[in-house]
């Protein structure tokens, strides 16, 4: 019998089982931008601490208090952060991927109705004489009950859980890319608002709050909203 010889002459074709599934450079990288520009968005509203380090430098008349006070805000800015990340990678071992979208879709948008209506009567108070964990528990406090963690949830989901079995979740590679989300995101925070609050402390000085600054509670829940509407038509 003979056998059956393909011409050297005809094209090559690639056979395809079924469509891929790699992410194109752009898309992988998307997440990760989305971190840090959210990171940036939390940096820049002054109820994340940068207003704060700026009223201990104020007070203890020193530039070193304010940079000192960066890292535990940052710190508990992550701390808030990481229970939303364990939740999410926790949900998803019981949860259908699709379930756990829409039901933090619907959370996202009703801690938003929370906020605009009861968060501005939430105010955690902290002295000018705490230490440095009074601060890390403060900056903790304000960031959940602000849904900072939440506002992740768009970018954490597609990330950690994307095209993942239960099983594998587990795994050290989901534990790794849920680690350099959250180191992404509280670097990009603990950047901004170490250049705000420097810069505010050395040259801007506080004054300009009342004089030109956006109301960015309104800013924050419509972040909210958009968040949790993403979800909901993903």
């Amino acid at each position: 019998m003979r056998r059956f010889q393909a011409d050297p002459k005809l094209p090559k074709r690639r056979l395809r089982l079924g469509p891929e599934r790699r992410m194109t450079p752009p898309a992988a990288a998307w997440p990760w931008l989305a971190l840090a520009g959210l990171g940036l968005f939390h940096g820049i509203n002054p109820a994340m601490g940068w207003l704060f380090a700026v009223a201990l430098g104020l007070h203890r008349a020193s530039q070193r208090a304010v940079l000192l006070a960066l890292v535990p805000i940052a710190l508990g800015h992550a701390a808030a952060v990481a229970v939303v990340v364990a939740a999410v990678l926790t949900l998803g071992l019981v949860l259908d991927h699709a379930v756990l979208i829409r039901l933090a879709g619907i959370m996202l948008i009703g801690w938003a109705a929370w906020h605009a209506v009861y968060g501005h009567r939430q105010r955690v108070l902290v002295g000018m004489q705490t230490g440095l964990l009074g601060l890390a528990l403060w900056s903790f406090l304000m960031a959940s009950a602000h849904g900072a963690g939440l506002m992740l949830i768009p970018v954490l989901v597609p990330l950690c859980l994307s095209n993942a079995p239960a099983h594998e979740l587990t795994a050290s590679g989901s534990l790794a890319v849920a680690l350099a989300a959250l180191g992404v995101h509280t670097a990009a925070m603990l950047a901004t608002i170490a250049v705000i609050a420097v810069a505010v402390y050395r040259w801007i000085g506080v004054a300009f709050l009342r004089r030109g600054w956006i109301n960015l509670d309104l800013v924050w829940i419509a972040a909210l909203v958009v968040c949790g509407l993403v979800l909901l038509v993903s």
